[in-house]
């Protein structure tokens, strides 16, 4: 099990303010907020940070080429098409409408953005329905 991830953001406002929209419909808040990195947790309920500091990290450096690609978890179908609506109107690019990717399993719905600094982000449900 994962206990954290961290990037690097060319400009930590801009990808601050992208992020706190973009994971708000997924449970996700801003737990520390520094000059150099912010934090972002769930606080409460499923999917909670078990680190007070958050379990998604974004910090002040360059951006690795290629951009990597990572997935959070939805508790539901529309928590993902609330992430996507939120992440598009922050800012992200659209790299995959949320929708039904059998090729994965039956009941993988998920959607993509691509962030600002060019990381392919994925919010994903599993479940069968909401």
């Amino acid at each position: 099990m994962l206990d954290h991830l961290a990037i690097d953001v060319s400009d930590l406002d801009r990808s601050r303010r992208f992020y706190a929209a973009a994971l708000a419909p997924l449970g996700y808040v801003v737990t520390r907020d520094g000059a150099a990195a912010v934090g972002f947790g769930v606080a409460a309920g499923e999917g909670r940070s078990r680190d007070p500091g958050g379990d998604f990290w974004i910090a002040v450096g360059a951006p690795p080429a290629p951009q990597i690609h990572f997935a959070f978890s939805a508790s539901s179908r529309a928590a993902v098409d609330a992430f996507f609506a939120a992440a598009l109107a922050a800012g992200g690019a659209d790299n995959g409408r949320p929708g039904l990717r059998p090729r994965y399993h039956e009941n993988y719905y998920a959607a993509f953005v691509i962030d600002p600094d060019g990381y392919n982000i994925e919010a994903v449900c599993h479940e069968a329905c909401d």
